[in-house]
């Protein structure tokens, strides 16, 4: 009964804040008020569902810890039961490798350039979950890394009319380079501090885009960029986006593998101890140094790689295409799909780039409810949609008792 009563004096608190902007309706042209008091009734009734739908999980959240910090048993979560489940795991997969390749022969140009921009955020996603996920280091200027391959391709084309994929290996070195660049500086910074350098540096990056006329054209960008040919051969203008679809599918597949290398490497083990505990990673033996710098190259690595795509798929780059909201938009996607988890990287760029598109029937309220969705996630899941599954490792005695 008590939560009832705290579910209805909240939905009648909101009903009190939100009453002049869903009741009142003034039409200046007609001098005239239109009271809209139906919509108060639907506010009041959402409002209480809600707030007792919220305090009833907030009650099993509650319970789930107690339960965990008794030490009971608690049921594996439903994502790691899928994936451990070879039956559904198999089909699953197939059914979306079917979908992966079938998907521009049965859809709109459209909604392949939408996918073409999820797996691009899928493999600047992966790119900085080995900064962020996997060595613990908070990287807010990461777009940064993302301006230097399209630039790099941008300019090596205009002025030397060099190709797609020649300029491809070259965007990567270029970013790995400048990860370097980044490294050096903030190699003893930590949290805060390390996060508002690389927040500068990205910044830094941009203005001289920005301003540096002679070399990057300013605001005004460099236009007419080609788009990438197969052997020589230049696909039409429907085709292209096709063509840049199944790259990109190439590409990501290339990049879940390396990372996946890496995760599982000597270098990647000594990312996830500098994550958990910097000085008794470095206690171990552990160069610091080289570990930090290592994540810093490989991370900014598939950002210039991204970039030239980015660069060729758009055939037009500006210094506005890569601000700190691009940043922020990848880590948030990392953070919602799982830190340090492939898979829940991935599954976070799709829901992050793709929901929003398919909320346009429901334009004045899609970013609201993309945004109440976000909320939701981070009070109930904030380990992600598909937590990063430590490895354990359990002793037994060949000898029989």
């Amino acid at each position: 009964m008590r939560e009832i009563i705290k579910s209805f004096t909240v939905s009648i608190w909101f009903m009190f804040l939100t009453f002049p902007i869903m009741v009142i309706k003034v039409n200046t042209i007609e001098k005239t008020i239109e009271w809209r008091w139906e919509r108060l009734i639907f506010v009041g009734i959402g409002s209480f569902f809600l707030s007792f739908l919220w305090r009833y999980l907030i009650t099993r959240k509650e319970s789930g810890i107690k339960k965990a910090e008794a030490g009971e048993e608690i049921k594996q979560p439903l994502s790691q039961r899928f994936f451990e489940d070879r039956r559904l795991f198999f089909p699953a997969l197939g059914g979306v490798i079917i979908l992966t390749v079938t998907f521009p022969l049965f859809f709109s140009s459209y909604q392949t350039n939408i996918m073409t921009n999820a797996l691009m955020y899928v493999m600047l996603g992966l790119g900085l979950n080995i900064v962020v996920g996997l060595a613990g280091l908070l990287d807010l200027g990461y777009v940064a890394f993302y301006a230097v391959g399209a630039y790099c391709y941008a300019l090596l084309n205009y002025h030397f009319g060099i190709g797609f994929w020649a300029v491809l290996p070259i965007a990567a070195a270029m970013g790995a380079l400048f990860g370097i660049l980044l490294g050096f500086p903030v190699l003893r910074l930590r949290g805060d501090y390390l996060a508002i350098v690389t927040l500068g540096f990205g910044e830094m990056i941009r203005l001289i885009l920005e301003n540096w006329n002679k070399f990057s054209f300013g605001p005004s960008g460099i236009a007419n960029i080609p788009r990438p040919t197969f052997f020589g051969y230049q696909f039409s203008f429907d085709h292209s986006f096709i063509y840049i679809y199944y790259l990109m599918i190439s590409l990501t597949i290339l990049t879940i593998f390396v990372v996946n290398r890496l995760q599982n490497s000597r270098i990647g083990r000594a990312w996830i101890a500098l994550r958990e505990d910097e000085i008794a990673c470095q206690a171990m033996g552990i160069d610091i140094r080289k570990t930090k710098l290592t994540a810093f190259a490989l991370g900014a690595t598939w950002a210039g790689m991204v970039g030239v795509v980015f660069a060729a798929k758009t055939t037009f780059v500006n210094p506005a295409s890569f601000t700190f909201m691009e940043s922020a938009i990848i880590l948030s996607l990392i953070v919602l799909g799982g830190m340090g988890s492939i898979i829940g990287v991935i599954l976070g760029a799709f829901i992050f780039i793709l929901l929003p598109e398919y909320l346009r029937a429901i334009e004045e309220y899609r970013m609201l409810v993309f945004g109440a969705a976000m909320v939701v996630m981070m009070v109930f899941r904030p380990q992600g949609l598909i937590s990063n599954i430590r490895r354990t490792y359990e002793f037994r005695s060949s000898k029989k008792q």
